[in-house]
This record gives structure tokens, C-alpha cells and sequence, in this order.
């Protein structure tokens, strides 16, 4: 039987990944294996936890096979330890061999800190705030993967509030002075750690970095700056795409006060169709004809994805040969409608043969035979 991922973190499966990050923290300051009465096995545990759930891939593979499905592997990919899942961890419990002095008294550091200012500034807090993305999955006819199509999404997510735009305070009042930071819109810190102090700088959490608050908060938004909105949003499929391609909405994503906002990613899935199929930018079809048209050639009238069809059946055709229709395949408007193409149809013919005929057809194939046919 596989880990259930959710149990060791203590989050439910509809748990958010902010959620997941919260319970992956708080477990990982308790069972750290530098703090004393840190467990190694446990804290491996919620680090392999998390490196699964806070992975939207792997967390979408998990919930659906589990951790003993096929091909899983919780190394592999994206996720696993990054410096910002540390931010705001207080390790000042923690003793290091070798740092610290007798009786258990060693330096106090903030691993934090120490990644932080070895990865990118205290594990990216001085980067533009951003909203998470949103991923949703639509099913598309085929007909609409040929020709694209524009198709409405209701989603619910955070928006940026229409009241306060964003800034968290009543329209027509004022801001004041962050008291926090003073009207700087950053602070300062030093901390002690096993390379000595180090002074750090991060946005200002009061003020997310503005310098300003609101004398007056937002009666919409209660001062957040976003509110949870319903809505409906139109995306456009563009012809030629494939299953399981995705379209990107930029800044449709989650909404954020004081920063930007995600992006919305639109997973395609193609329903299959019972008569074509795509061959890149070619639909490729199966055409029975009986024998006497393949001997003396017709006019056949076809069901295509454009209407209705008059397709020249050559006299003598073999079975298995392909006639090529220009210009009724796949249109293909990846780089804009401008320059879109499309490309051709193409029939395979299958000659089906009679299983019984009359006598007087036999008597009409016996001399066919004397013909050499």
C-alpha cells in the first residue's frame, strides 16, 4: 500500500497549497533534526510529503494513482526543498556541532536567513508579489480542435477589489504612515547564525511594501485588497491545437492586493471523433468502395468536416491508395490567423469484396477471368 501524502502532513485532500505549505512548515520546524528533539525519519517524511503535494503535477499524479501507481517517483521533476518554504522558521533552539559551546549553548541562526542570502535575498521576498496560478480542464469537439473555437469558463477565484482597487482602503480616504516600517516599505534585521550576523532586508508585511496604509479600510474587502469573485471568462481554443495542450490567460489567475496577479491555464481535451483522425495538420479518413468502382472509377459524395463532399474515385485504383484532398485538413493558427493554414484531407481507400454474388454475376467475373482481369 502506498504513503497517503495528506495524512503526513495533516491536510485534507482539498487542502490548498498555501495550506499545504503552512502544514509542511509547521511540521518541519518541529521535527527538524538540528532542533533538539528533531526526528530525521519524520522530518524526510514531510519533506517527501510535500515535495509530492506542493507540486501541482505530482499532487494531480497522486491523487490519481497514489504513491504506488505506475512511473510514480516523488523525486523526480519539479518540487522538493527550495529556500522559501524556510522563510520565518526560528531555529534559534537549534545547536550545531562544532558552532556551538558547551551545555548546549551554541549560535542562534535563522536557516531562513542563511539560504536566503544564498539563494536570492532572504528566499525571494524582495521579488514583485504574484498571485497563484489556476489550472482548469475543458473537452473540446473535434471539430473545435480543427477550427478553434471560443468557449466560456465560470470560475471562482480572488479578484482584485472593483471598490478599492487593490489598495485596501475606503474610496475618498487617505493613507497613512506604515508604523511599521516607517514609510520605507522595507525592514531591516540582523540575526546571529554560524557565519556570524547577517543583515537581511525584506518588504514590510504591514504594508506588503507600499510604505502606506489605509486610514480607513475597505468595507468590501475588509481591508484585503481582493475579494472571491464569480465570474465568467471567455478563452479562445485556437484550430490545431492537441489534447492535452494548455492555453494561457495572463493575470487570470488569482488576484493579489499590491502585486500581479497568476495566470489561468486551460487544459484541452479532444473528444475523439468516429470518422477522422489528425496526422499533424492532415485528417486522415477510411473510404470502402465496392470492387466495380475501383475497376471503373465513380464520383462518391463524402461527409467531411466542412459538409458535404464529391471526392473522384480514379478507374483502377488499389486497395490501400490514398487520394489527397488539399486544403480540408487541420487549420493551424499558432502563429495568428494571419499566416493560419490548413492542411489536406486524406482518404485511404479499402476495397471491399463480396463474400457471395448471383449467378449472373458469377457468370460476368468468369469472363473477366478469360479477359485476364
Amino acid at each position: 500500500m502506498g504513503k497517503d501524502y495528506y495524512k503526513i502532513l495533516g491536510v485534507d485532500k482539498s487542502a490548498s497549497k498555501d495550506d499545504v505549505k503552512k502544514a509542511f512548515r509547521k511540521l518541519a520546524h518541529e521535527y527538524h533534526p538540528d532542533k533538539k528533539g528533531g526526528n530525521d525519519a519524520k522530518f524526510k517524511e514531510i519533506s517527501e510529503a510535500y515535495s509530492v503535494l506542493g507540486d501541482d503535477a505530482k499532487r494531480k499524479q497522486f491523487d490519481t494513482f497514489g504513491s504506488a501507481g505506475p512511473g510514480f517517483n516523488p523525486n523526480n521533476g519539479a518540487g522538493g526543498f527550495n529556500a522559501q518554504d524556510f522563510n520565518g522558521f526560528d531555529f534559534s533552539g537549534f545547536t550545531q556541532s562544532g558552532f556551538g559551546g558547551q551545555n548546549g549553548q551554541g549560535f542562534e541562526f535563522d536557516l531562513g536567513d542563511i539560504f536566503g542570502e544564498f539563494f536570492g535575498g532572504r528566499g525571494g521576498r524582495n521579488h514583485e508579489k504574484r498571485g497563484n496560478d489556476i489550472s482548469v480542464d475543458i473537452e473540446i469537439t473535434f471539430a473545435e480542435s480543427v477550427f478553434g473555437v471560443d468557449k466560456i469558463i465560470t470560475l471562482t477565484r480572488p479578484t482584485v477589489c472593483d471598490i478599492c482597487k487593490g489598495t485596501g482602503g475606503k474610496p475618498g480616504t487617505g493613507m497613512k504612515t506604515c508604523d511599521v516600517c516607517k514609510g520605507k516599505g522595507k525592514v531591516n534585521e540582523v540575526r546571529r547564525s554560524i557565519f556570524g550576523n547577517i543583515s537581511t532586508t525584506h518588504v514590510c508585511e504591514n504594508c506588503q511594501g507600499a510604505g502606506q496604509i489605509p486610514e480607513v479600510i475597505c468595507t468590501e474587502c475588509k481591508g484585503e485588497g481582493v475579494r472571491t469573485k464569480r465570474e465568467d471568462i471567455k478563452v479562445h481554443i485556437p484550430a490545431g491545437i492537441d489534447s492535452g495542450e494548455m492555453v494561457k490567460l495572463n493575470s487570470f489567475g488569482e488576484g493579489i492586493s499590491k502585486g500581479k496577479s497568476g495566470d489561468l491555464y486551460v487544459r484541452a481535451h479532444i473528444k475523439p471523433h468516429n470518422i477522422f483522425k489528425k496526422d499533424g495538420m492532415n485528417l486522415v479518413m477510411d473510404l470502402n468502395i465496392k470492387l466495380t468502382t475501383a475497376i471503373t472509377g465513380d464520383e462518391i459524395s463524402i461527409e467531411t468536416l466542412d459538409g458535404p463532399l464529391i471526392v473522384k474515385i480514379p478507374e483502377g485504383i488499389n486497395h490501400g491508395e490514398i487520394l489527397r484532398v488539399k486544403g480540408k485538413g487541420v487549420l493551424n493558427e499558432r502563429h495568428g490567423l494571419s499566416s493560419a493554414r490548413r492542411g489536406d484531407l486524406m482518404i485511404k481507400i479499402f476495397i471491399t469484396i463480396p463474400k457471395r454474388v448471383s449467378k449472373t454475376a458469377s457468370k460476368l467475373i468468369e469472363e473477366l477471368k478469360k479477359e485476364g482481369i
